[in-house]
């Protein structure tokens, strides 16, 4: 099987690799911002790597084993679409701490020579000074190595900390195996903060994004002209009034005085033109403030205007007083107040930079506790060091950076909003399970290192695979299995209990807060992590890529499937998309007594693989099928399986908050969202595709409720649907009728239809273009 399937688009065809190559060089070549086209043109080297590899044979695309020459273990610098370069992520050229610590141990700066000399007595002191301060950091897994043999050591495991060594050597010249000395402490993994708070950013990251922010061209532009040319195209305006009778402008003529201050009026024009250069507007012949200056310079000049000119200077202060006012009049003088009052509100890039300056003040590689005195109004004292207004407030949008680096419950970051995704609150997950795992085991040191590491390692990017190949897990990685037995025994143990209550509060925290979403693949693979660590025996199954289906499904699949039996045998969900529940169960029943199948040398379920193939309408695998047949086999494996529902139920125990019949509904809303989408969109089948997940999560939960609340909800959704555009309801309505059908007791026809084709059973892939289209 595959873990890669978040990763589209997949493919091992080398075509992948050159149109990306070409997308590559052309933003290296034709984009404006400067760092963008850097950051290409590394892109577009290392793809060229991925095509040379290939062309080679140093690359092996979809093996898991993908450079030749380096065990599963080393961590391989990876692609857009899981290809592998070629690089380790942390091999390269010597890093400036590695060439730090070389100087200071006395030896060549070399990788080898470091490797050596941490197994000298000096090197095992270094390391172990380390281990006690904790000052250290770990950007990818390999820099934990050389300290956990060094634990090892200390604690009299000497044949594991040999071993691990031996295993180490071949790579000690290319590899960095040393530890990152850092100023402080890595978080501890024992601390409670650690175990419960996650952050999104960190404060260096939030000052990165703030540092990035820069003057908003266009509102500093509208400052410019409220602030300096609407004045002074009002001093121009009343220079020219003075010569104006019943309204008519040069009805008389200008003396030695009004010609003198028109040259001084030209003189600040030409200041304020060198000083103020964002808005053009005044040079602008056209308009009317260059059409008064225009005039003036040649009135002052001595030259005459001819008719044209004298005409458009007329129009021009006529249309300026009737459109404002004289200046000078009440509602005039109201309007410049107001426009003057507007260009002195401060500017964002002015608040982001006295936010900046709150934020240096605190530690820059963790959360902020309280982001509340970082985004306070400006103070009275700040006042007077920035000279920005007192009171004034931080805008929403420098707020939201800080706010990402709050460091919270996980619940709460969803709460705040700071968490508006499965996929967000997927790369905060980590954190979370890394504190949690490395609570088993039982030593200090040895727990805060165990943590550093698996943050490192869900850095890893995943590789795209092939062949039912699995993605490397952190226990293969031989400084974590040289410390395995160093792990308390999880069953009835404590770190087993707080490896399950967090799954179950992750679990339940993802599907009341994203009601509708499919489980993005690396959270699925978080919760796996805690339920191997809490002994559940469940099973947790990944999202599969259409376009790489080998037509085959791990042993765990079926197990999912007969677990979500359990749970849903004999309800709406089974009845609505015609499962036969005691049938899996009794394949579950008869594979597991028989000897296990394999496909491409991994352990697979053909009897699961056939009942999905058949369910789809194939009469065997598809894995030789077009994407669209391999879709239509996956979705009904995640059917049969829930994706993960009835495991977190039934198994987990979840119980979120607001009960089944609320999240139905809930995830009704996402149906009619996604429905939307689906209007004149030209390429709208992976909309309907989410919109067909939602809708099995809604039926789901709908299978949860009591009959009353079952009830009352399936005969509300009409009234929902009604409330979205009239084409959203039009789509909906045969999923509406085939879902209540179901629930008053009928049941669809082979093809998934009832009614003459008025009711369907709402799916999301299909071979021959979908009925929602």
């Amino acid at each position: 099987m595959n873990d890669n399937a978040e990763q589209q688009p997949l493919t091992a065809d080398p075509s992948y690799a050159a149109a990306q190559l070409a997308r590559a060089f052309t933003t290296a070549l034709a984009h404006e911002d400067a760092d963008t086209r850097r950051r290409a043109e590394v892109r577009g080297q290392r793809w060229r790597a991925v095509l040379a590899g290939m062309a080679a044979g140093r690359l092996t695309v979809g093996s898991r084993t993908p450079v030749a020459g380096l065990p599963a273990w080393v961590t391989p610098e990876v692609m857009r679409g899981g290809f592998a370069t070629g690089t380790a992520g942390a091999g390269g050229p010597l890093q400036p701490y590695e060439t730090e610590v070389a100087r200071s141990f006395g030896v060549p700066a070399e990788r080898r020579a470091l490797f050596a000399h941490c197994l000298t007595e000096a090197g095992l002191e270094w390391l172990w000074a380390r281990l006690d301060s904790g000052h250290y950091e770990i950007a990818v897994p390999e820099e934990a190595a050389l300290l956990t043999m060094a634990w090892l050591v200390r604690n009299g495991e000497t044949d594991a900390a040999l071993d691990l060594a031996a295993e180490l050597e071949p790579f000690a010249d290319r590899l960095r195996f040393l530890p990152r000395p850092a100023d402080g402490p890595a978080p501890e993994a024992g601390a409670a903060d650690a175990g419960t708070a996650v952050h999104r950013l960190t404060v260096s990251d939030a000052v990165d994004t703030l540092v990035r922010r820069r003057p908003h061209v266009a509102v500093e532009t509208q400052r410019e002209a409220l602030a300096v040319w609407q004045p002074f195209g009002d001093e121009l305006l009343v220079h020219w009034l003075e010569t104006a009778r019943e309204g008519r402008v040069l009805a008389l003529a200008p003396d030695l005085g009004w010609s003198a201050r028109g040259a001084a009026l030209l003189d600040r024009y030409r200041a304020l033109a060198a000083e103020h250069t964002r808005c053009t507007k005044h040079r602008n012949p056209k308009e009317n403030l260059g059409i008064l200056r225009g005039a003036l310079e040649e009135t002052v000049a001595g030259r005459p205007l001819d008719a044209r000119r004298l005409g458009l200077l007329r129009h021009a202060v006529a249309s300026m007083v009737r459109r404002r006012g004289l200046p000078g009049s009440a509602a005039h003088t109201a309007l410049r107040r107001n426009q003057a009052a507007q260009a002195a509100l401060p500017s964002h890039h002015a608040l982001a930079q006295l936010v900046l300056s709150r934020l240096a003040a605190l530690p820059q590689e963790t959360g902020i506790a309280d982001v509340g005195p970082v985004v306070t109004a400006v103070t009275r004292e700040e006042s007077q060091e920035t000279g920005l207004p007192a009171g004034a407030a931080v805008p929403p949008a420098i707020r939201q950076v800080v706010e990402a680096a709050l460091s919270a419950p996980i619940g709460t970051l969803v709460e705040r909003g700071v968490v508006p995704s499965a996929e967000v609150m997927t790369e905060l997950v980590p954190q979370l399970v890394a504190a949690t795992t490395a609570q088993a085991f039982r030593d200090e040191a040895l727990r805060t290192l165990m943590a550093a590491n698996y943050r490192a390692f869900r850095n890893r990017r995943s590789l795209l695979l092939l062949n039912l190949e699995r993605q490397v897990r952190v226990e293969e990685l031989p400084w974590v299995r040289a410390v395995s037995g160093q792990r308390a025994a999880v069953l009835g143990q404590p770190d087993g209990d707080g490896a399950l209550a967090v799954l179950r509060q992750l679990g339940e925290l993802a599907v009341q807060a994203f009601p509708g979403t499919i489980l993005p693949n690396p959270l699925v693979r978080e919760l796996g992590v805690l339920a191997r660590q809490g002994d559940l025996g469940a099973p947790f199954v990944e999202e599969l890529a259409a376009d790489i289906f080998m037509g085959a499904f791990s042993p765990k699949f079926l197990t999912a499937a007969r677990i979500a039996g359990e749970l849903l045998g004999g309800t709406l969900y089974e009845r609505y998309y015609g499962i036969d529940y005691k049938a899996i169960r009794n394949l579950a029943i008869a594979e597991t007594g028989a000897a296990l199948s394999r496909t491409y040398g991994a352990r697979t379920s053909p009897g699961f693989a056939r009942l999905c193939a058949e369910r789809a309408g194939h009469a065997s695998g598809a894995a030789s099928g077009s994407v669209a047949a391999n879709g239509t086999v996956i979705e009904q494996a995640q059917i049969l399986t829930t994706h993960n529902l009835a495991t977190l139920v039934h198994r987990v125990g979840i119980a979120p908050r607001p009960g089944w019949a609320d999240l139905a509904r809930h995830a009704f809303g996402t149906v009619g969202r996604l429905t939307a989408r689906v209007h004149h969109n030209p390429r709208p089948l992976a909309t309907i595709k989410d919109a067909a997940y939602a809708w099995r999560q809604m039926v789901f939960h709908l299978s949860l409720c009591t009959p009353d609340e079952q009830r009352r909800v399936v005969a509300g959704l009409d009234e929902e649907a009604a409330r979205h555009p009239a084409h959203v309801t039009a789509r909906l309505a045969p999923a509406l009728a085939g879902l209540l059908l179901v629930a008053e007791g009928g049941a669809f026809g082979p093809a998934g239809t009832a009614d003459g084709g008025r009711a369907r059973r709402f799916l999301g892939w299909s071979t021959d273009g979908h009925w929602m289209r």
